[in-house]
Order: structure tokens, then sequence, then C-alpha cells
């Protein structure tokens, strides 16, 4: 199949950010969007989190994006998409795309959506890459009629409205388990079923940090950095180094089952990411994790949710002490935090109610990279 280029069939356009400090421009009813705005799960855009004024228009001389323009992001980072479902303006980081009769606007997403790790391959700068004007317009694209262009986009449009459906689904289940959380348990803050209140280091055996040590490639154990803590409670296994510790280390800083990790340094957002270790096999942690582990009386799933949610994350977030690019909750800190503690037989109760969320969830992610390897599978057959 023939290819074009881009800058053949769409005009390239970016944008401006108006000065912050004339208010004037500010807070009207104009639509203004950011790269910051678009998400992998972004398609289509019909809002946007900040809006300027007439004057910002006529001052800072910003070009308007009509409705159907293929959003790019050109830097910080490169290659996020989307379609403006709405006329807008944007800021700098965007080398958008108004399509001429000759390219469908959603077949074109889809092509950038296939394309990040090449676009971000043509990025050029020294302090961060960008991608220039120039740059997109010399990107080519294979080009079939308009009609084989919108098939291919309904294919892949259903594909990803599918993903989103069931991404959806994931969402729900996280909020059913904290509902469940308080209808059996009651709101932490003003503990009204009146529950024994204590502190995290009364519940604790031991808490302790991780090792030091350097990781490698074909180290002995498996290896947990702060990386492999998601931000909602889990593990993540996707990036995982190796290790080697001596047998008197070891007991100091491996992971077993029913093991509690704690991120103690991290970005003031993330700090305090509390996963619960589920595994059969032994890992060993960094020392930016504080292994926790429990007396008989609570479950660790329900500490875990505990530490998760919302009320606890911002009062983490509020005890971090900052540094550059980091704040830290030291093992003392952790150990003072207030707590309430149900029977066990009730926290049980509770977890067993987790296990069977987590297997619907198992069982829908499976089906979500299902259809991503699909989806794929596809863009690689139409796109190159």
């Amino acid at each position: 199949m023939d290819k074009v280029r881009i800058g053949d069939i769409c005009t390239v356009v970016s944008g401006s950010t108006p000065k912050s400090n004339i208010e004037e421009y500010w807070n009207g009813d104009i639509k203004w969007i950011t790269p910051a705005e678009i998400d992998g799960d972004s398609y289509v855009i019909s809002d946007t989190e900040r809006h300027i004024t007439e004057k910002a228009v006529e001052k800072t001389n910003l070009t308007l994006l009509p409705v159907g323009t293929v959003l790019l992001s050109s830097r910080a980072p490169i290659g996020k998409t989307a379609i403006a479902g709405a006329e807008m303006y944007c800021n700098q980081g965007f080398k958008n795309l108004i399509c001429s009769e000759r390219i469908y606007n959603k077949y074109l997403y889809f092509f950038l959506t296939s394309k990040v790790d090449y676009l971000n391959a043509l990025g050029r700068g020294a302090t961060f890459k960008e991608i220039s004007k120039g740059i997109v317009e010399d990107v080519e694209i294979p080009l079939p009629t308009i009609e084989v262009q919108k098939n291919i986009a309904k294919r892949l449009e259903v594909i990803q409205q599918l993903i989103n459906n069931r991404k959806q689904a994931l969402l729900q289940i996280d909020n059913l388990v904290k509902s469940r959380f308080i209808e059996m348990f009651g709101d932490p803050v003003t503990n009204p079923m009146g529950w024994k209140v204590t502190t995290v280091g009364q519940v604790t055996t031991d808490v302790r940090y991780g090792t030091s040590a350097k990781a490698n490639d074909d180290g002995q154990y498996k290896y947990l950095r702060m990386n492999n803590l998601t931000y909602d409670g889990y593990l993540d296994l996707s990036d995982l180094k190796h290790i080697d510790v001596s047998d008197d280390e070891l007991e100091k800083c491996v992971v077993r089952k029913g093991d509690v990790l704690f991120n103690r340094t991290n970005s003031t957002e993330l700090v305090g990411k509390t996963a619960l270790f589920d595994l059969d096999e032994d890992m060993v942690i960094a020392g930016y994790i504080i292994r926790v582990r429990l007396h008989e009386f609570v479950s660790p799933v329900f500490f875990t949710r505990f530490m998760n949610m919302e009320f606890m994350k911002k009062q983490l977030r509020s005890m971090a002490k900052g540094a550059v690019n980091q704040a830290n909750i030291n093992a003392q800190e952790l150990k003072a935090i207030a707590m309430y503690v149900p029977p066990i037989e009730l926290q049980n109760e509770f977890a067993d109610f987790v296990e069977q969320a987590d297997k619907s969830k198992l069982s829908i992610q499976q089906s979500i990279e299902t259809l991503q390897t699909l989806k794929a599978k596809l863009m690689q057959d139409y796109f190159c």
C-alpha cells in the first residue's frame, strides 16, 4: 500500500500558553488543553481543565483547533493522543493534526497510538526530547481509501471500547471493596462501631527495613523495589530485578506470604504505598521498603486495605518529611499510626470477600490483556 507524508494530508499546528500572571486571560469559557489531560484511556476529549478568555486568544495569537482535530503531544511526553470533541486551543506541548478530506481522523488516531515508540525515537533535544512540526509532517502513513480507513478504525474502536468497559469494571470492583470495608468496620476516622483503638506498632511483631545491597541480573532471589508496589495496594512484577544476599542477612530482608510491604521513601504523592505479599515464593526487599509482620489478631488483608484507605493516604502525605524529589516515613513513625482493630473473625470475613473480588479482577485483567494483544496485532497488520 502506498504511504504519504502526514504533512501532505494534514495541517500541523501547535499552541501557546497565555501569561499566567494576567488574570483577564484566564477563567473564561474557551477551552484550552495541556498534554497532562490526555491519559492512556483518552479518546475523544470534549472539555478541558482550564479555560481562557477571548482576550487571551487575541493577545497570544492562538490557533483554533476544530472539532475532530487529532491531538498529539510533542514533548514531556511524546505521543499521547486523543481527538478534540469540541473546538479548543492548546499549549505549546502539542503538534496537532487538522485532517483534510483524504484522511479519517479516527484512522489517524489509531495509527499514531501504534507509533509511540517510533515517535519518541524521533525526538530531539538535550534537556528533554521533542518532535518538531517538520518531523511530524515527514512521518509516513499508509493511506487506503476513506471507506477502508473507516472500516479499520471501526474494528479498532470496538476493541478499544471493550477494553475501556473492562477497565471500568475493575474500578467498580475496587469501589465495591472500599464500600464493603466501610460497611463492615465503619469510618476509620470516627470509629462509629467503637472498635479498640491502638497503634501499628502494637499490632506488629516485626517492622524491618530491606537491604541496601545492589541488584544484579542473575541473583538468587527476586528483588522487590518501590516501583513493584502499586498505588492501590498490589504487587507489580513486570520490572523485576534479582539480588544475592548472604544467609546471615537473608532473614532480615526476606519477605514471605502474609507479609505487608510499606514504601517508606518516594515522592510525596507515592510515599506510603502499601501492598500485601501474597506469593508462595520468597523474595528480598530493597531498603526503601519496610517489611511488616502482624500479630495473629490482625489480618494482613484487613491491614493492607486499612493502609490504602484515602484518609490514610492523606495522613501519610502529611506525615512525610520532604527532601529533594522525595519524602520519607520511617519505621517509628509508621508504628505510631493509630488504627482500630475489629474482631479477627470479622476481618477474616472481609478477607474472604476481597479474595473473591481479586479473582474477578484477575479474570477481567486477563480479558483486557487478550484484547490488547489482538489490538496490537491488528495495528501491526494495518499500519506497518
